[in-house]
């Protein structure tokens, strides 16, 4: 086992498990394995009915004791492999669960920092940020840059948080009171997986921090297809947001600024319809609309758009900011 760093000793306190859900990572999860420090009680590596039996291969070579492997029989998505992990870290007895990929993209020795703040009290989830300094972006794909920005606009508008980036980062730390409150049977199993975590946990308006990071890119191979995931993310951030929206301001809380988010989607619908109404009708009577009917149609849209942009502003700045996990 390797010897505690002076960061480790700074959370020696705190039980700390790294959860590594594989699948087909049989050429970097060894070198993954051996660069997690002292810092770190348990490890576990979930094989997730690998083809090439990833953990077979960790059992095999790997003598680190701090080490047990967990197998499905069945592939289940990065999520279903994260949550065996948890309920088992949770089970041992952890503090501080930390999720990292068996690729080699994510640098263990940053594990430290990764659950400095959980540990401290200023946070119940904290997650890897590869976008915080522009140097970092050296070796990312172009492609990644575009989608990672497109995703981090629909998961601040699906889960709240306006003030992280990168949602589908995958190296997160989290408390385990909150893994322990999270409903891991309804959390997305696939690729979806962070950005539904990022949902849930905004829910509970549990804290959530970025971590400064910078990726690795090296031999690894991504599973993912671009063009699966869009429709399906854009589909779940979606629905993600109106139950959000919904719950926050409308059954958890009800203000001036949930009258301002209903009469603004009622003014909005009221324009769009009334406009599109006598559009229509002056292009088959060739007849123009008069000036009172061209006002009466968008003065409801432009009122809406102040409502409507009332209601951002203030979302924006609602992100939970007192931790939760010492009240549970």
């Amino acid at each position: 086992m390797p010897a505690p760093s002076n960061d480790a000793q700074a959370n020696d306190a705190a039980v700390i498990a790294a959860v590594i859900p594989c699948y087909r990572e049989t050429n970097h999860v060894l070198d993954v394995i051996a660069g997690i420090g002292g810092e770190v009680s348990h490890i576990f590596v979930v094989d997730d009915a690998c083809p090439d039996n990833t953990g077979e291969h960790v059992r095999d070579q790997c003598r680190d004791p701090r080490v047990e492997v967990l197998s499905h029989e069945k592939n289940t998505g990065v999520g279903g492999a994260v949550m065996t992990g948890y309920r088992k870290a949770l089970d041992a007895g952890a503090d501080i669960l930390v999720k990292i990929d068996g690729d080699g993209q994510m640098d263990p020795a940053m594990i430290p920092t990764l659950v400095r703040a959980i540990a401290d009290g200023e946070a119940d989830y904290t997650k890897g940020n590869r976008f915080h300094q522009f140097q970092a972006l050296g070796g990312m794909p172009a492609l990644r840059i575009t989608g990672n920005m497109l995703l981090s606009l629909a998961s601040k508008l699906s889960s709240g948080y306006w003030n992280i980036f990168d949602p589908t980062n995958g190296f997160t730390a989290i408390h385990a009171k909150i893994a322990a409150h999270l409903p891991m049977d309804r959390i997305s199993k696939g690729f979806f997986f962070e950005s539904d975590m990022l949902f849930r946990l905004g829910m509970m308006r549990a804290v959530v921090k970025d971590v400064p990071m910078k990726a690795r890119y090296g031999s690894e191979t991504s599973s993912i297809s671009i063009t699966k995931v869009i429709p399906e993310f854009m589909f779940k951030h979606f629905a993600n947001m109106n139950s959000r929206i919904f719950h926050s301001y409308f059954v958890r809380d009800f203000n001036f600024v949930s009258v301002q988010l209903a009469l603004g989607n009622i003014l909005l619908l009221f324009g769009a319809a009334f406009g599109a109404y006598w559009w229509y009708d002056s292009t088959v009577t060739d007849v123009p609309a008069t000036a009172g009917t061209v006002l009466l149609a968008a003065l409801p849209i432009i009122l809406s758009s102040q409502f409507l942009i009332n209601f951002l502003n203030y979302d924006s700045q609602n992100y939970p900011k007192t931790p939760v996990h010492p009240t549970l």
